[in-house]
């Protein structure tokens, strides 16, 4: 009798570590599986939200930290989250992704263990949110992708979890279209209430973003600090793209060429520097160049932060808001990046940014 509670004990530890060797299996295979889902809707929505996947590819890659995220919730916590139904599963995606783009945008990232301040200073937190919450949208699959290929079993969860499959690729094939369409110079019809109002603000941004991009070049060639160089390179390259959107929304939403802006109009502009300014950064010498840089890119910025915000509270394409927060935002970090600002410092004034105009 003793052998065989012995025997009864034994087989029941194996069952319990098959069943946790499957269950970790199939959190990592959910985990590639919304990654990489999250990854394709990060890569085709983001023209539509004034984002340019690639740019933000330049700070921070996320692909990774959903895959991580999935072991966490249905490996570590698989106790008494692998058992939940795929509806509650599509119930709770969005406070995890709440929590998860929490975690990384106040902590994890810009403090311990990454302390990459320039994650939380140059993204708004509601593109990590965006991202995460794709990602936990695809959670509803796991009731299907815990049991082995073709031997799942025809339970409620299981075909629940099969047609959240097919509607996820749907989905997927309904953000191509657009993607595709908008790529051909035919985007979504503008939802403005002040058609002519967002006109002038796409005019006013690309001829301000077009002195800022010169001078990020200067900066990217002649800054003597390796640090100042990488973030003058991202300043070109992230609005060489906001250039690209704004145009393409210009040619899809307007019947009539970009005007260039006249030389009045430039000097109504907050933050444009004169002649003499743009002077002084191509002739400082090189000890000289990096304060020279950091004033003036601190100014025009701080013009560039004050047209966001007047467009994010205005009553245009919600498109055009919601890009133009993101740049209200991340030109405020950038000059914070300028001036080293790291650590609890940079959260918390990431944190404001994203709330306001803080310059």
């Amino acid at each position: 009798m003793h052998q065989g509670r012995n025997e009864a004990v034994r087989l029941m530890g194996e069952g319990a570590a098959k069943e946790l060797k499957s269950r970790w299996l199939a959190a990592a295979q959910l985990g590639l599986v919304s990654s990489t889902f999250s990854t394709l809707i990060g890569q085709l929505a983001a023209s539509q939200l004034g984002r340019d996947a690639a740019v933000d590819w330049m700070t921070v890659a996320a692909q990774w930290a959903d895959f991580s995220w999935a072991l966490v919730f249905f490996g570590l916590f698989g106790r008494w989250t692998s058992r939940l139904a795929p509806r509650t599963l599509f119930w709770l995606a969005i406070p995890w992704a709440v929590f998860t783009s929490a975690t990384e945008w106040f902590g994890l990232v810009p403090l311990f263990p990454f302390f990459q301040p320039i994650f939380t200073l140059q993204q708004p937190y509601w593109i990590g949110f965006l991202v995460h919450l794709s990602s936990a949208l695809i959670y509803p699959l796991f009731a299907w992708l815990r049991w082995p290929l073709r031997r799942a079993p025809p339970t409620s969860a299981v075909r629940f979890a099969k047609r959240w499959a097919a509607g996820a690729l749907l989905v997927l094939a309904t953000f191509g279209l657009v993607s595709v369409i908008d790529g051909l110079g035919w985007p979504l019809p503008t939802l403005s209430r002040d058609v002519a109002g967002d006109q002038r603000y796409i005019r006013h941004m690309v001829t301000h973003h077009e002195q800022g991009i010169e001078l990020a070049k200067l900066g990217k060639q002649r800054a003597q600090d390796p640090h100042l160089r990488a973030l003058a390179a991202l300043m070109v390259a992230s609005q060489q793209s906001e250039n690209r959107i704004f145009d393409r929304w210009w040619r899809g939403w307007s019947s009539e060429p970009m005007a260039l802006c006249s030389s009045e109009e430039r000097l109504a502009m907050p933050g444009y520097l004169t002649s003499a300014q743009m002077a002084d950064a191509r002739n400082a010498a090189d000890g000289e160049f990096d304060a020279v840089f950091i004033r003036l890119m601190s100014l025009h910025h701080a013009g560039a932060v004050q047209m966001a915000d007047n467009q994010w509270h205005s009553s245009g394409d919600p498109r055009l808001r919601l890009m133009a927060h993101a740049i209200r935002h991340e030109q405020q970090g950038e000059i914070a990046l300028m001036n080293n600002v790291t650590g609890i410092e940079a959260v918390r004034q990431a944190t404001r940014n994203m709330l306001a105009n803080n310059l």
